[in-house]
């Protein structure tokens, strides 16, 4: 009696540390799943496309209404969104701002920029006549090119070109079969497979960057940063704070480059608030070495 007493509490007590132990595995996934999805989203202006092939420009042709241009922005547009990663700025003329450099930048209120352009396009049809049947492929292929730049520093991050290739055929035997016309998809299909090519790289060039928000003005006793719920940014979370770095030029480059910045506290973010991602901001309670409220522009907070 007594050992079947002593077996059922053995049973017992391995029941329940078996069950406590997925309990805690549970947690430990729950907390791992969560630490992975989060993500702050990087706010990113597309600039215009522009197509640098002569196809389709006839004499009437309008620059600002090309068609093929506007197919790679919105195919760009789709593949960043479709991430989830991205807070998506479709703006025009931004390329002119960026040639044009210095203070105008400050008027992009975006992370990064890209800049494309159509290379390459090119649209043929071939056949083949035998004695019982025949064939018809209509081939395109396209090329783009992007370029990934750091509204902070400047500078083209990213730079690349790739070619994408889309085709179709028919075949009929004895007079049987299908008939290819012209199809107007396959434009598209090239475009999208040579972006398709671009866009990862250009998604982990943003990613790999720690995000970085700016401190806006002191509240009372808390401060407003820049960023809010759009991007990821909720009630609890805690970000770092940074004195930015001394800044020094580069004699090889003439550029200006900024050091690592200095960690000196904390921020919780407490509410954000705003209705579009240009104007969301954040009420935070800070923990830390004191902060020059004269001069916020020499502190910023990050997700790293």
């Amino acid at each position: 009696m007594n050992t079947m007493k002593r077996n059922n509490c053995h049973l017992l007590s391995s029941a329940v540390s078996k069950i406590a132990l997925v309990l805690i595995l549970a947690c430990c996934g729950t907390v791992m799943l969560f630490a992975q999805e989060r993500t702050i989203k990087r706010i990113v202006a597309i600039g215009r496309f522009s197509n640098e092939t002569q196809y389709g420009k006839g004499m009437f042709y309008d620059r600002d209404n090309d068609p093929m241009r506007k197919q790679a922005m919105d195919i760009l547009s789709a593949k960043l969104a479709a991430s989830g990663k991205f807070i998506l700025l479709e703006k025009e003329d931004l390329d002119v701002l960026m040639s044009e450099g210095g203070d105008s930048l400050n008027s992009i209120k975006a992370d990064y920029v890209i800049l494309g352009s159509i290379t390459q396009f090119g649209r043929k049809t071939e056949g083949q006549q035998h004695v019982f049947s025949s064939t018809k492929t209509q081939t395109v292929e396209a090329g783009v090119s992007l370029r990934l730049v750091e509204v902070a520093t400047r500078l083209t991050i990213y730079a690349d070109e790739a070619m994408g290739y889309a085709e179709t055929s028919s075949k009929t035997t004895l007079g049987v079969g299908g008939t290819a016309g012209f199809d107007a998809t396959l434009s598209d299909k090239a475009i999208s497979a040579a972006m398709s090519q671009l866009v990862e790289n250009v998604i982990n060039k943003c990613m790999d960057k720690p995000w970085h928000g700016y401190i806006l003005t002191k509240e009372d006793d808390q401060y407003v940063i820049s960023g809010g719920t759009s991007q990821g940014i909720n009630s609890g979370d805690v970000f770092p704070v940074y004195s930015k770095g001394k800044k020094v030029k580069n004699p090889q480059s003439g550029m200006m480059v900024e050091l690592p910045g200095k960690k000196i506290g904390q921020m919780t973010i407490q509410l954000s608030v705003g209705d579009i991602p240009e104007n969301e901001v954040s009420f935070c309670s800070y923990e830390g070495d004191p902060i020059d409220a004269n001069h916020l522009e020499n502190y910023y907070v990050s997700d790293k």
